[in-house]
């Protein structure tokens, strides 16, 4: 991003309201969220599902520590591997940063968290342990047929973890996941009340971006935060689905080649920032949108 888009952006911005960024995965968020902080002062808060898990740092590109050091942090690295975490936990642990001292700015990838904070979030009981594990031996395509019409309509269905939510719920509760959502209270941040920023993003551009920033992670040590998970890895796990895990795990395993892991794990980050592009397209229209290049 320009200066000169940049300080555009800024002088729209009050300082003493919340502010949201989102956008695709490499698309430069969090450098936004720093640069803002930095300028105007407040705290900044993760939105991104990867990023909550302690063990990753590297793979799933969270803010350095160096970064860290230039503004607060919060919501990043919190979580052990194999804790169970959902965008209800997340919603839970944001409630009170909204009623402190500190402005917060929200950055993040994960659409279904900027959703529930937005517009409300159902509360949803708990998943038995039993249907959650029935749920890990399921293909995608077989929970996919259990859910109802409805709750097809609302989730990203090509995405594993949200379909297996969707059946779980289903699964344990006798009702379908839209049906919850239909029943969700007010929401803790209405659009109104808060800067809403959506990265909307060239993808030739992107996508040379996101080819970068894998060979930076291989560089700056990814491949020993694998190394130092394999012993409990476990593909089930939602910490251990993170894009680029499981194609740098089969290569630490001697399955396959940096290079071919490499490739994977590219076309899996393209395929998620379509989804995540789709998802700022038309779930967040009434966002102010900045193109980049810009």
């Amino acid at each position: 991003m320009s200066d000169a888009v940049f300080n555009a952006l800024l002088a729209d911005i009050d300082p003493k309201r919340p502010v949201l960024i989102a956008g695709p995965t490499a698309s430069g968020k969090s450098a936004l969220a720093l640069a803002i902080a930095q300028t105007q002062g407040g705290v900044i808060v993760n939105a991104d599902a990867s990023q909550v898990y302690e063990c990753w740092r590297v793979v799933t590109a969270r803010p350095s520590a160096e970064e860290e050091a230039r503004a607060p942090h919060l919501l990043y690295g919190h979580v052990p591997f194999d804790a169970p975490y959902s965008a209800g936990h997340w919603l839970r642990e944001v409630a009170p940063l909204l009623q402190g001292d500190r402005r917060p700015i929200i950055v993040g990838g994960t659409g279904l968290y900027f959703a529930a904070l937005t517009d409300g979030l159902a509360e949803i009981p708990a998943t038995p342990a039993d249907v959650r594990e029935r749920g890990d031996g399921l293909t995608r395509e077989a929970m996919l047929a259990d859910l109802d019409a409805d709750t097809q309509d609302r989730i990203d269905c090509a995405n594993r973890a949200r379909v297996q939510r969707a059946w779980e719920v289903q699964t344990a509760t006798g009702k379908g996941l839209a049906a919850w959502q239909d029943t969700t209270g007010a929401p803790l941040l209405p659009p109104g009340a808060a800067t809403q920023i959506a990265l909307r993003v060239e993808r030739a551009w992107l996508n040379d971006r996101i080819e970068r920033r894998f060979d930076a992670m291989i560089a700056a040590g990814a491949l020993d935060e694998i190394a130092a998970q394999a012993a409990q890895y476990d593909p089930a796990l939602p910490a251990h689905r993170a894009i680029g895990v499981p194609e740098l795990m089969q290569h630490h395993l001697g399955r396959i080649t940096l290079e071919e892991a490499r490739a994977q794990a590219v076309i899996a980050t393209r395929r998620y920032a379509k989804r995540q592009r789709t998802w700022v397209r038309n779930k967040m229209a009434s966002w102010r949108q900045i193109d980049l290049p810009a």
